[in-house]
């Protein structure tokens, strides 16, 4: 027809569709089977249903071993802790210092010594893990950066370097990791305490 235009489709672009409408039929006959399994009382027909554990079983040890929950960092031992936090250092100081750290300041603070502060070291590395599922794109798919950033960077980064965070009392010239806590205890806690 006169007068439409010419658009130029990428070749890539029809694998990808391809693939979400591959990907969206497998799910729909997944739920499918789920669905009349459980209107059959239970026993499923899909795909996993050899995979299934009766009801009160344990999961068989195999199971257990392929999943694992990521190490919070705070709830690590030496020399678990160590290797953690070592890994951690690396990652700030090779990706995130350079990438989005610009210069201290009163309103952007930092300390050098980061990982002397437990508070620090448990928000960097609650960040460090969210970036590794963040950036893989078959766990979150092309968004997963985007979603990283608003949802964890930025607020983040914001709690971090606040003038009442955990580097407030730190200054290019002084270091200070125990201006958090506070001089005394609350009466509430007191009196329960008593």
């Amino acid at each position: 027809m006169a007068g439409e235009p010419e658009f130029e489709v990428p070749v890539g672009l029809f694998q990808d569709v391809a693939d979400r409408k591959a990907t969206v039929a497998a799910l729909t006959a997944q739920v499918k089977a789920l669905t009349a399994a459980a209107d059959q009382g239970g026993e499923s027909t899909g795909p996993d249903a050899g995979d299934e554990t009766a009801a009160g079983e344990e999961p068989a040890a195999e199971d257990e071993a392929e999943w694992q929950y990521p190490p919070f960092i705070l709830l690590l031992d030496s020399p678990a802790y160590d290797n953690e936090l070592r890994a951690l250092i690396e990652w700030v100081e090779g990706a995130l210092a350079p990438g989005y750290l610009a210069e201290p300041s009163a309103d952007a603070r930092w300390c050098h010594l980061w990982m002397e502060h437990t508070v620090a070291v448990a928000r960097l590395h609650a960040l460090w893990l969210a970036w590794q599922e963040g950036t893989d794109p078959t766990s979150c798919g092309y968004t997963g950066p985007s979603v990283w950033h608003r949802d964890h960077l930025d607020p983040c980064l914001r709690e971090l370097r606040a003038s009442t965070g955990p580097f407030a009392g730190c200054t290019r010239t002084e270091h200070q990791i125990d201006h958090r806590m506070p001089s005394t205890v609350p009466s509430a806690w007191r009196l329960a305490m008593e």
